[in-house]
């Protein structure tokens, strides 16, 4: 089961919204067969494994390993459980049952009643772990929220004009790179957007874009910024205008229930994770309604001795530490 998550997470950035799923066949206390799904809308972790083995006889013999319950109704690709079936396989073990309710527990009625022996519930905290964007999308409605921002040594996020370029060094910025290219969306406010005028992209890393997220309350932003270019899909969410565009929206929320109603919206647009990369006054409006799982944090060893604070956490807890070149990254998470 620890080597079926290790080739699901080679999906990490490219299944979305797709969970990612690794699979293992054993015969006689031998791997002879392996999979992991590797992209949204292409073939599923059972289906590699068992197109990995050439003599298919074996299979009823063979116990199978697989990090979430296999599916059990047609989308992209046919059930999962009813290809185990046809295959006669001995016993499927199982990490974890798909909360997803076109699956939760179809997949094990369908291998129990073609007599296949099902044993779940193997490494689940593990399993759950890996799927944590993909569970919270299902069960609390809202993508997996990961607040980022880099801070000086005296605790300040920017100058007092607003000027955060550069805090981090260029090892901390490609990092960060690398993080939207495995996430579905990122997010600005509008203070961000305006001084910043960042484009939000993954050009320092190979890998795909993200949704690009701004948050401009009464619309003031200049429509000559970087994020209103129309390159990469991109929402604006303020309290006025709903628009809705190939490559640009405009979604008109309710001031009161301003950030829930985001998250809900997003998780609608099948958006399962999000990177809220600043400023100081959204980060700080998302930690205040609790509306955060993780946290990464760099710390760079200069100082500024005055400027805009850096956001304070709550509920936070410490999950731990690493040295990027020279600037301290540190991981929380929040206390459920």
């Amino acid at each position: 089961m620890q080597r079926a998550m290790e080739l699901a997470r080679l999906g990490f950035g490219n299944v979305s919204p797709n969970p990612m799923v690794g699979c293992v066949v054993v015969h006689h206390d031998k791997i002879i067969g392996e999979g992991f799904h590797q992209q949204c809308g292409g073939p599923h972790a059972e289906v590699n494994a068992i197109n990995s083995i050439k003599d298919k006889q074996i299979l009823q013999e063979s116990t199978v390993y697989v990090s979430l319950e296999p599916c059990a109704h047609f989308g992209k690709t046919p059930p999962c459980a009813e290809l185990l079936a046809r295959h006669k396989v001995k016993k499927v073990i199982i990490a974890n049952i798909d909360p997803n309710p076109l699956v939760a527990g179809k997949g094990i009625d369908i291998l129990l009643k073609s007599g296949i022996e099902v044993e779940q519930g193997l490494l689940a905290d593990e399993g759950r772990d890996l799927n944590k964007r993909f569970f919270k999308s299902i069960i609390d409605k809202k993508p997996w929220v990961i607040l980022k921002w880099a801070e000086t040594a005296d605790g300040y996020i920017a100058r007092g004009n607003y000027d955060s370029k550069w805090i981090s060094n260029e090892y901390s910025r490609k990092l960060v790179h690398k993080w939207r290219a495995e996430e579905d969306a990122v997010l600005v406010g509008k203070n961000t957007a305006l001084y910043d005028n960042p484009r939000l992209n993954v050009r320092d890393w190979e890998g795909n874009n993200p949704i690009r997220v701004v948050i401009d309350h009464n619309l003031l932003l200049d429509r000559k910024l970087n994020l209103f270019d129309q390159k990469i899909p991109t929402l604006c969410y303020n309290l006025h205008d709903h628009t809705d565009g190939e490559m640009l929206s405009f979604i008109q929320l309710k001031k009161a229930s301003f950030l829930h109603d985001l998250l809900v919206d997003l998780n609608k647009r099948a958006v399962q994770s999000i990177i809220v990369e600043g400023g100081a006054a959204t980060l700080s409006s998302f930690i205040e309604a609790d509306l955060w799982d993780e946290a990464r944090v760099f710390q760079a060893p200069i100082c500024f001795g005055e400027g805009i604070p850096a956001p304070q956490l709550k509920h936070a807890e410490f999950d731990g530490k690493e040295n990027i070149m020279g600037d301290t990254l540190t991981y929380f998470k929040r206390k459920v």
